[in-house]
């Protein structure tokens, strides 16, 4: 696949996705009038650093330690037939952004990942909202450009094509699986389909302001591609349902974290009395929430 190509279908996604929330006036209803200046900064500042930086940092920085480590394996594995390369790509990268993705939900490396989750909104511009240095120390991002120094080139253009186009819709405002399963003769196909790839069901699940409601998953539902990592490891939650609200509780009780803060974290520390972007600190969560009522009724 061609840059030119590949430049196109990724456009051609970001531009689908963000016109059918306009269209469906899911973006009108969820995310205008949520959304803050504060949110914008965030999104568009880490959207550029990821092209501008941090990728060009893992692809050009894997490629000079192939030069130096194994220069003879240049190319090496370019006759492998684009299946084998598909495959390898999905566990090298797939499997180890999921592995990433739920490391980033233990109390070491939520501060590099809770800017994700602070959106009290799903859209496509949440997407790529995170952490500076959350993608910058993802090993999937290094292990892409080996794949590519490799000779993994035009599967791998091809392969990321797909998994934007995956991603985008699981965090999109409009749930395009909603009304596929209303429809009887799809219900066998949703039935793979949702244990196969992240859907906005699934994922709107894992950014859940409350577990409490039966839908909310946020300490599973980690896919990212393949949903099928969830169900293989056993974190997976499927109800067809979406929760009411998605957040954090701490941002709803404190006030939300500055964008420099939730960006550049450890960097930058927050100020905020109940954090979990300051040393020693942690985030107000629903346990906190449940032990302060028990204490209440007591």
């Amino acid at each position: 696949m061609s840059s030119q190509l590949q430049y196109l279908l990724i456009g051609a996604c970001i531009l689908g996705f963000t016109g059918m929330e306009f269209i469906t006036r899911r973006y009108q209803a969820t995310v205008h009038g949520s959304a803050t200046a504060n949110d914008t900064w965030l999104e568009v500042l880490m959207f550029v650093s990821l092209i501008a930086i941090t990728q060009p940092i893992a692809l050009l920085g894997s490629n000079a330690l192939c030069n130096r480590l194994m220069p003879a394996q240049h190319n090496a594995w370019a006759n492998l037939p684009w299946w084998a390369m598909a495959g390898l790509l999905l566990i090298g990268d797939d499997l180890t952004q999921y592995l990433w993705h739920r490391a980033s939900h233990t109390p070491l490396l939520w501060p590099l990942h809770r800017a994700h989750h602070s959106a009290a909104y799903m859209s496509v511009r949440i997407t790529y909202r995170n952490n500076f240095f959350y993608y910058l120390m993802m090993p999937g991002l290094w292990i892409g450009g080996v794949a590519v120094y490799l000779g993994f080139g035009s599967v791998y253009a091809a392969y990321l094509v797909i998994k934007l186009a995956v991603i985008l819709g699981a965090h999109c405002a409009w749930a395009w699986d909603a009304p596929l399963y209303r429809i009887r003769a799809l219900r066998p196909l949703m039935w793979v389909l949702e244990r196969t790839i992240s859907t906005p069901a699934t994922h709107q699940a894992h950014h859940a302001l409350t577990n409490e409601d039966g839908i909310g998953h946020y300490k599973g539902n980690f896919g990212n591609l393949l949903f099928f990592w969830d169900v293989l490891f056993g974190t997976a939650r499927i109800t067809r349902k979406y929760p009411a609200k998605v957040g954090l509780q701490d941002d709803i009780l404190f006030g939300p974290e500055r964008w420099t803060t939730q960006m550049f974290y450890p960097l930058i520390h927050s100020k905020r009395e109940h954090s979990a972007l300051r040393r020693g600190g942690y985030g107000f969560t629903e346990a906190d929430l449940q032990t302060e009522a028990k204490q209440e009724a007591a």
